[in-house]
């Protein structure tokens, strides 16, 4: 009225009674709000909002409190090193938030309602030494508190400065003028007692995720007790403060979810599954009674360099192959015991293993049939490689119980299993030993004898009750006792051995006999008249097939006697009266040059000898198929297995391949405990390095050398996972090779007992060691994200590691990658060099690097909980965000954490993929 400025005195200027705050615009009293409404408005009624309602209280309040109910105002002192040292004077911010104007009785000065579309709204101002330099609106806005806590969220965000003034322009070298024009987006004003904090991204960029602090905040809201009356009566809660999901968080969920629903969807079917084949009806367990017969079997090797479109000969062979096998026919009947004789590279372990089934590399044909079964269809033929594999650290009668658990019907009780299993140990005398360990094969290790050990493999094979045996040199290697209690049980096998089901009690004895062929080197002359039958190889070639004992001498003693009567000089060595039968046979076969005997003399020589079959569904004999025919198709067949090959359901090979990994690593604990103790050991050194890292610029390198330092030890310590798997490589082929279980079940089976207590587990206990003596973060959730970080990087290693060791045969090749991949991970984490400074044409493979990604998002996590760096340059106090140094230093983006989650998943999931992938087609046993 006295054409002042309001609420201040005529001299002095100061503010009047009862209001306070840069303008004198924040009520303190609320006489002062009456006496301020009188001189405007007389003695009308303060609710004009509310006039509706009868009996109201319109007396004018003074709300002091951050909880605005119409229009309230906030000043507050800006005290920040960074700022203060480029503006050393006073800087003040007002605030005025309009929550409901319809309710308020504030006007500004130039008499317009604060929010004329009735919205709600705020309008900010700051002052530097008194004189405003710029001003804020931002609208709609929302209001929640939380406890103590108040905050205003608003949208809309727009700032002006003020040309000349010293924030914009007044000094020319600091002029934000820029900076505060593009200032938009979202406005977030939280105030907590007398502290608040204004909040924008570009704010919370430099000065920290707290944005711009605020203190010795006042608030004064002049409004109408009954606007507070009103709101409190139609509150029902204290409004608490409800964030909404962001898009990355809701993508890690939706993530998450679905391989969980994947993963009980798949236990629940595989449970199904199991079910159902422990109720299938068991079917006595009949085995044997089926023969052997080989036709004009031909197998030859490429040499290096050709491939399958290579040039035919008008034979039909690639030219420049070198013959393995060349024509080689014969035949064994169940119950028989068949010795494969001839001298080294004479081809007798070729011979068997296409007997046996097993994959090859090279090109053969000819065609194998087993009568009395129809062409096409097999039996179940076991085969024991010449090399004992065997699991080190299970006793003998665990390791034949695995086998009987994964290779025979799951309608089988477990005591009927264990029943065949006894029958199996007392068959191979193997009583003495059944529950001690195995121990290394190779020697290198304390277990069973060399001779125990050819038992235990043939043990293993027995106790799938096969229809034939196939055995490549079961003597090789052992002393004259061993070698003979060897081929006993093989002939004991031979005579009724298939139908160990007998052995239960109750259960009818089908056995009809089984087949059994061996390939030996030079056996004794008590072994050498062990055998039923004979097959001499030489060159490849077949010299003899037929019966044994002294026959195949007084074959070749014919043939001598034949040559001499036609008075040609015979090259066969003559046989001697009481000389070992074996040794003439190989010193025939290594004398004889190629083509000294046709395949045809011999074979019509000895082809009455040889045991004939008989019946209707008995398969052609080689002389009934046409010219030229080969049975090539059924033999490639036999080489890939299919998943009607296991006799269990996946889930059981998975359980069976657990409690095996179990037993493992409860008797092995060396490694166990070793990645335990240098976990701590390390944590505690690491930690120690670190320990109470300062908030200061080279403190903060610090923090970030000390994630980085921990992802580089994950994806260090990671290679011991490689060394694992090539160890066991060769148990896991042996056992693929006779369809014990699906490689996907044992790589599970494998990753869960080397991923959790040789990877996770160490990973936690370094880096909760290292985390709480650095000093990073101490809020929970920060550190339970920095841990959910490290251990997706270290199963993406884990995967990683697991895939070399698969890809490659040579564990050297494969060790040697996973080292260089390391030091390349190093070079584009984002730690030694800024990423951005490195060429175009290098830069695109920091996104193949997880390390990368590993860092950003433990940096990010680490400056998001509102690091501050403070520090002094110069003399010159600098407090700044710690998120505007990392960009600068590191080029981390502080909205990446859950980008990097999901790029860490895609790892983990590719890397997945592509360790199924090389299981299944390439580590499978070629011969």
């Amino acid at each position: 009225t006295s054409g002042g400025f309001p609420n201040l005195t005529a001299s002095g200027c100061s503010c009047s009674s009862g209001w306070t705050g840069t303008g004198c615009n924040v009520c303190t009293t609320s006489s002062a709000c009456q006496t301020a409404w009188a001189a405007v408005n007389g003695n009308a009624s303060a609710s004009a909002g509310l006039a509706a309602a009868s009996g109201v209280n319109d007396t004018l309040v003074c709300n002091t409190q951050p909880t605005v109910y119409a229009a309230g105002e906030i000043s507050c002192q800006v005290n920040n090193p960074t700022l203060q040292s480029l503006f050393p004077l006073q800087s003040n911010l007002n605030i005025l938030r309009t929550y409901n104007s319809s309710l308020s009785p504030l006007h500004n000065t130039s008499g317009t309602l604060l929010s004329p579309n009735g919205s709600s709204a705020a309008y900010a101002q700051l002052f530097y030494a008194g004189v405003e330099q710029f001003s804020c609106t931002a609208s709609p806005c929302t209001q929640s508190t939380s406890g103590s806590t108040d905050t205003w969220t608003c949208s809309n965000l727009q700032c002006a400065c003020f040309e000349g003034t010293a924030f914009c322009g007044g000094v020319p070298s600091l002029s934000l003028n820029g900076t505060i024009n593009a200032l938009s987006g979202s406005l977030t004003v939280s105030c907590n007692g007398n502290t608040c904090n204004f909040q924008q991204q570009v704010l919370n960029g430099l000065f920290g995720s707290s944005g711009l602090a605020l203190q010795g905040c006042v608030f004064g809201e002049c409004v109408s007790q009954a606007v507070i009356d009103s709101s409190n009566a139609n509150s029902t809660s204290t409004g608490s403060n409800s964030s909404q999901l962001g898009g990355g968080v809701i993508a890690g969920l939706a993530v998450m979810s679905a391989l969980l629903g994947a993963g009980i969807i798949a236990i629940v079917w595989g449970l199904l599954l199991q079910r159902a084949a422990r109720n299938k009806p068991f079917d006595g367990g009949a085995a044997g009674g089926i023969g052997v017969r080989w036709s004009d079997v031909s197998y030859f090797i490429r040499p290096s360099g050709t491939f399958k479109g290579s040039i035919f000969s008008p034979s039909g062979h690639a030219y420049g192959e070198k013959t393995i096998l060349d024509g080689v026919s014969g035949t064994i009947g169940p119950g028989m015991l068949m010795a494969v004789l001839g001298p080294s590279g004479a081809g007798k372990t070729t011979l068997v293993e296409l007997i046996a089934g097993k994959p090859k590399s090279g090109l053969f044909t000819g065609s194998i049939t087993f009568p009395p079964l129809p062409a096409g269809k097999r039996p179940r033929v076991a085969f024991v490689p010449q090399t004992d594999v065997l699991p080190a650290f299970l006793t003998v009668r665990e390791a034949l119980i695995f086998a009987a658990s994964l290779r025979l019907p799951e309608s089988l009780s477990e005591e009927r299993k264990a029943a065949i299993v006894d029958a199996v140990i007392e068959k191979l005398g193997l009583e003495g030993v059944a529950e001690t360990r195995i121990g290394a094969t190779d020697g290198s290790g304390r277990g069973i004898s060399g001779g125990e050990a050819r038992r235990v493999s043939i043990g293993l094979e027995l106790v799938g009750c096969p229809d034939i045996l196939v055995c490549d040199e079961p003597t090789s290697g052992l002393d004259s006792v061993s070698a003979w209690r060897v081929v006993s049980v093989l002939k004991e096998v031979a005579r009724g051995g298939g139908g160990l089901f007998g052995a239960i009690e109750g259960e009818k004895n089908n056995s009809r006999g089984v087949a059994v062929i061996c390939s030996v080197h030079q056996p004794s002359s008590r072994l050498y008249h062990a055998f039923d039958s004979v097959m001499l190889l030489s060159h490849g070639r077949a010299l003899y097939s037929g019966p044994g004992g002294l026959a195949p001498a007084q074959h070749f003693k014919a043939i001598r006697d034949a040559e001499v009567a036609q008075d040609s000089i015979s090259e066969m060595p003559e046989y001697e009266e009481g000389y070992n039968v074996a040794d003439y046979l190989l010193e025939i076969a290594s004398v004889a040059p190629v083509g000294l005997f046709s395949s045809s003399r011999v074979m019509e020589s000895t082809v009455n000898q040889s045991q004939d079959f008989s019946g209707p569904s008995a398969s052609p004999t080689a002389d009934e198929k046409p010219a030229g025919a080969a049975d090539v198709e059924a033999l490639s067949n036999r080489s890939k297995p299919s998943r009607g090959d296991y006799a269990t359901t996946f889930l059981t090979q998975f359980q069976v391949l657990c409690g095996r990994e179990w037993k493992i690593i409860r008797r092995d604990k060396t490694l166990f405990l070793t990645h335990v103790t240098i976990a701590a050991i390390l944590g505690v050194f690491c930690g120690g390095l670190y320990f109470h890292t300062g908030i200061t610029i080279a403190g903060f390198q610090s923090r970030v050398g000390c994630l980085f330092f921990l992802g580089s030890l994950t994806a260090f310590s990671s290679l011991s996972a490689l060394y694992n798997v090539v160890e066991v490589r060769s148990l896991f082929v042996r056992e693929r090779s006779n369809s014990y279980y699906s490689p996907t079940a044992w790589l599970l089976s494998r990753i869960l007992f080397d991923v959790i207590p040789l990877r996770v587990l160490p990973t936690i206990i370094v880096s909760t060691i290292t985390y709480w003596m650095a000093g990073l973060s101490p809020e929970a959730s920060r550190f339970f994200k920095f841990l959910f970080i490290l251990v997706l990087y270290t199963l993406a290693m884990t995967l990683w590691n697991f895939f070399l060791a698969t890809s490659f045969r040579n564990g050297g090749i494969a060790i040697l990658i996973s080292a260089l991949s390391a030091l390349y991970q190093m070079t584009y984490a984002g730690f030694f060099v800024h990423l951005t400074s490195i060429p175009p044409v290098l830069r695109w493979l920091q996104w193949l690097c997880p390390l990368k990604f590993c860092l950003e998002a433990l940096s990010v996590n680490e400056v998001g909980s509102g690091l501050t760096i403070q520090d002094t340059l110069q003399g010159v106090p600098i407090s700044i965000s710690a998120a505007v140094m990392m960009q600068i230093l590191f080029g981390f983006d502080l909205s990446s954490y859950y980008r990097d989650v999901l790029v860490l998943f895609a790892f983990i999931a590719g890397l997945g993929l592509l360790v199924i992938g090389v299981v299944w087609y390439k580590v499978r046993e070629q011969r």
